[in-house]
């Protein structure tokens, strides 16, 4: 898989996101003035390793794995009639989240709550124990898992 498309309101807020709190990077932008938005495509690649050229740059981005493109529609972080995005979680359901690893759940999760990220699920809820639900600032569900609890998790949920 290459990239999961979320649309966002406001850049700012949602590039802020995802590289201070969830550690990506911005791989490349993409801009069209005609169409009025902008891409933003986020990971975990080394983007000193990528080329210079705008063109090898975005063959570059296209070729990562489990990329998050992030989609802005000009205007909206603007609008005060702006409701926002479905985030699939809601009625009727549909888009679940993503999955992201971290060293440690416990740990991710003490400084998640430190930078004031929003929690749908924290690792001792639920019958779940071990895994957390965050939010983005666009209302979707990311969850937070490690991978030397996640087998004895997901088996005792079983």
């Amino acid at each position: 898989m290459q990239q999961t498309m979320f649309r966002i309101k406001d850049p700012k807020v949602s590039l802020d996101f995802y590289s201070r709190v969830l550690g990506m990077s911005l791989l490349k932008r993409l801009d069209f003035p005609e169409m009025k938005f902008s891409l933003y495509f986020m990971g975990y690649e080394n983007t000193a390793e990528a080329p210079d050229n705008p063109v090898d740059r975005t063959v570059w981005t296209f070729s990562q794995k489990a990329t998050i493109e992030l989609t802005h529609n000009w205007g909206t972080e603007s609008d005060p009639e702006f409701k926002g995005y479905h985030n699939g979680n809601s009625e009727p359901r549909g888009f679940g989240h993503i999955g992201i690893t971290v060293d440690d759940t416990y740990k991710a999760c003490e400084r998640f709550q430190s930078l004031g990220v929003e929690f749908v699920k924290k690792p001792d809820d639920g019958k779940m124990k071990g895994i957390a639900f965050i939010k983005d600032p666009d209302g979707y569900w990311i969850e937070i898992f490690d991978q030397k609890t996640i087998g004895t998790v997901a088996e005792a949920a079983s």
